[in-house]
């Protein structure tokens, strides 16, 4: 049974799941589907074409799905998906993709937005992510599963953010931070591999210690591509991932590592 306050403006034209709570002067726009056991607290704003998966909680004074900041922007019917069972706190914005890119913004599952976050349009963040306090993202940034953001961080536009990457609060990261490491500055440097991160993870010593080694071994050629071509095959799974993000295409170029 769904909850929705009378006070709530909600479009003929959206679909709104089983068990779902709306709270007074909620608005939600034409072509949102949102999935079941979702809670959209008092005074959110949902915008057209925001697609919302099962048991999200959107609390007050958020606008999701709202139209990009982006002067190139001319409302072509873009979109934002959103996987299930994230928290949007106070305060947060998620905008629309744009014919730029692939006109989607897509936010993955079980990810916590801390109050005053912002996403810009054609970001694509990943899965667990961390999004501490006014984290801002700049457009077509891309975060991957499990990565800490630190509280008034900045990512440029365009900038990769490994998987469960640590970025320090109040950092301005302007290249692509690599999986499993520490950065923090401004502008941020990576200072060291995300131990702690790793351990709570469950990976094992040996292969937290070969990873920092290859990671060394990367960072003190003097060209990263260099000497990421000498890397040997291994199983090692976190060194896969790394060969994996530097093999990417990258318009920003790979964050320096400050020893």
């Amino acid at each position: 049974m769904n909850l929705i306050h009378p006070t709530a403006i909600i479009s003929d034209n959206s679909i709104i799941g089983k068990n779902v709570s709306i709270g007074a002067y909620s608005i939600i726009e034409d072509n949102v589907k949102i999935g079941n056991n979702c809670i959209i607290y008092p005074s959110v704003f949902i915008g057209s074409n925001t697609d919302m998966g099962k048991g999200n909680k959107i609390f007050p004074f958020s606008s999701i799905g709202s139209i990009p900041q982006d002067l190139k922007y001319k409302g072509e019917k873009s979109r934002l998906i959103i996987g299930d069972n994230n928290i949007f706190r106070e305060h947060c914005t998620a905008n629309l993709g744009t014919e730029g890119d692939n006109m989607k913004t897509i936010i993955g599952n079980s990810s916590l937005f801390m109050v005053g976050v912002h996403i810009a349009h054609d970001c694509n963040v990943g899965n667990g992510v961390i999004f501490a306090n006014q984290v801002t993202l700049g457009g077509h940034v891309q975060v991957d599963d499990n990565a800490v953001l630190g509280g008034l961080s900045a990512v440029h536009q365009f900038c990769k953010i490994g998987k469960l990457a640590m970025i320090g609060g109040m950092s301005a990261v302007e290249n692509d931070v690599i999986p499993y490491s520490l950065a923090i500055g401004n502008r941020a440097k990576i200072t060291g591999i995300n131990i702690i991160g790793l351990k709570r993870a469950g990976y094992d010593k040996s292969v937290i210690r070969e990873y920092s080694n290859v990671v060394s071994d990367i960072f003190s050629g003097s060209s990263i591509s260099s000497q990421s071509k000498k890397i040997k095959k291994t199983e090692n799974i976190l060194v896969k991932e790394l060969v994996s993000f530097l093999n990417q295409d990258s318009s920003r170029g790979i964050c320096k590592y400050e020893r």
